[in-house]
């Protein structure tokens, strides 16, 4: 048998005269990407991975550009000055550095910076505490009929705005703790020896709008994000080790402290650094219940300021600067706050890294 234009023996593939059928464009898209298939992950993972890094030296560097002109004015001064001031904006406009500013315009951080710093110690005191607690509980306290819902109910928590809690805060919390609790603590203060840490907390307690206030509504908002971390770093530890160690004599209390928090140790510090970086940004609660002062707190129930919350409250006056150097000295602001999140997570990463190769998932006392 011998095909038409063909070799003997070889059967056409179609009938004379007729095209060969082209596949539909679905399909032959499909076989294309299986053909990359391994490719096109290779290279999505990579994209992935640089992404966020991308973003943040973005972020980063356009903010470091836009606070150049602050930077070369205020100096050094930015960080530990206390006066901020705009300065006679109806003025002549003066040049520094050739940068062009108004007239008497100064900016010191530091007030702003150490509230940051003060109101973020606070929240993480009263948070970290309660929300090991309040995971151990749920895990290895409470049957599961009841601390299923009350995990549930722990991470709906964490997603409530913060305009919500922080009116909260002012309206409510703030106000009950004035009248309720700060002048308990300026009593127990004022019986203490007269020295600087003791009389932080001695009157006036204010109204209850100021930096204690704030520190307390920070760790509420940050209990649930630390919480569910841990609740689920708890459910991961192994059954075995706490029931061998359980055979062996060893406490409840002995279980917890030795072998399951140091088995998930380094994931409880991720999990701080998480709800410690909401902590450092917070803004519009902060603002409520803070009261946005730029000085310094006389005590800790006075009002105070944190990066978020002045680059929030003063944006708009900053605005009316023709001169832009008070919108440049926000960047600046904007870029220490950045400075310091990125620390805090090196910090982190560095004592995760230390822990992690120091000893056994049972503590190194064991």
């Amino acid at each position: 048998m011998t095909s038409v234009g063909g070799v003997a023996g070889d059967v056409p593939a179609t009938p004379p005269g007729r095209a060969t059928p082209r596949e539909p464009l679905l399909r032959r898209v499909g076989n294309v990407f299986r053909a990359n298939e391994e490719r096109g992950w290779r290279w999505s993972a990579r994209v992935a991975v640089l992404l966020p890094l991308v973003a943040l030296v973005f972020a980063v560097t356009v903010l470091a550009l836009k606070a150049w002109p602050a930077i070369r004015v205020n100096g050094w001064y930015f960080l530990y000055g206390k006066n901020w001031t705009y300065g006679d904006s109806y003025g002549a406009t003066v040049h520094t550095h050739g940068v062009a500013h108004a007239a008497g315009a100064q900016f010191g951080a530091w007030p702003i910076i150490a509230g940051t710093l003060q109101s973020s110690f606070i929240a993480i005191v009263v948070a970290v505490p309660l929300s090991i607690g309040a995971a151990f509980a749920l895990t290895e306290r409470m049957p599961a009929w009841i601390s299923r819902p009350l995990g549930y109910a722990i991470e709906i928590l964490a997603g409530i705005p913060s305009v919500v809690i922080g009116l909260w805060g002012l309206l409510t919390f703030g106000p009950w703790l004035a009248k309720n609790i700060y002048p308990a603590l300026a009593s127990i203060a004022s019986d203490l020896p007269n020295v600087e840490p003791f009389n932080y907390f001695r009157q006036p307690v204010g109204t209850g709008e100021g930096l204690l206030t704030a520190g307390l509504v920070l760790g509420m908002m940050i209990i649930p994000i630390i919480t569910s971390t841990t609740r689920e770093l708890f459910i991961q530890v192994p059954t075995l080790p706490k029931e061998g160690g359980e055979a062996l004599g060893m406490t409840n209390w002995e279980v917890a402290n030795r072998i399951t928090l140091p088995w998930v140790r380094s994931g409880i510090i991720g999990g701080t650094v998480l709800g410690l970086g909401r902590a450092l940004g917070e803004t519009i609660a902060v603002v409520l219940v803070g009261g946005a002062s730029l000085r310094l707190a006389p005590n800790i129930y006075q009002p105070f300021g944190t990066i978020a919350a002045t680059i929030l409250s003063q944006l708009d006056g900053a605005q009316a600067d023709g001169t832009g150097f008070a919108v440049a000295t926000l960047a600046e602001l904007a870029l220490v706050l950045a400075v310091i999140s990125v620390g805090v997570n090196l910090a982190a990463r560095a004592i995760i890294s230390r822990t992690s190769r120091s000893g056994g998932p049972v503590g190194s006392g064991a």
